[in-house]
């Protein structure tokens, strides 16, 4: 007698890759985002999404983030069944407050030339936010909702 396993829809997919704190790594990481989201059939609009806000965090984490001999980690999980791209960053320096989106108080801020990173971030994610992450460090997470695309 023989007997054939029901086959299953996976409805989990995970990547998770370290990176090195450059400027190199944050493009690389971008590009394998986008690669990782291409293999899993992910809609082209979340995905376009996951990879401005991958290229946002990766940036952060090599340039402002960056402690010697240590990198920063990018983590994609996808849950079909209940529809939800989790993207997550986590660096090694946990010295400073955790990251939080904030508008430009005066004209001189909104004309800076760097800052405005996360309204972008907190514009294209329907949530974020950050934690610590023990011993040191901090992870950046993002969540796209990907039901019915």
């Amino acid at each position: 007698m023989h007997f054939t396993a029901p086959e299953c829809a996976v409805t989990v997919r995970v990547f998770s890759k370290r990176f090195p704190c450059t400027a190199r790594s944050a493009r690389l990481a971008r590009r394998v985002t986008a690669a990782t989201l291409d293999r899993w059939e992910v809609a082209s609009e979340i995905r376009d999404r996951a990879e401005a806000v991958i290229a946002e965090l990766a940036t952060n984490a090599a340039i402002h983030a960056w402690v010697r001999g240590r990198g920063f980690r990018v983590a994609l999980r996808w849950d079909t069944t209940c529809g939800l791209l989790l993207l997550e960053v986590t660096d090694a320096r946990g010295d400073r407050a955790l990251p939080r989106s904030a508008t430009p108080t005066d004209e001189r801020d909104a004309e800076a030339e760097s800052g405005r990173g996360l309204l972008m971030v907190a514009a294209l994610a329907d949530r974020w936010g950050a934690r610590p992450h023990p011993p040191s460090g901090k992870t950046v997470w993002v969540e796209l909702d990907t039901a019915g695309l």
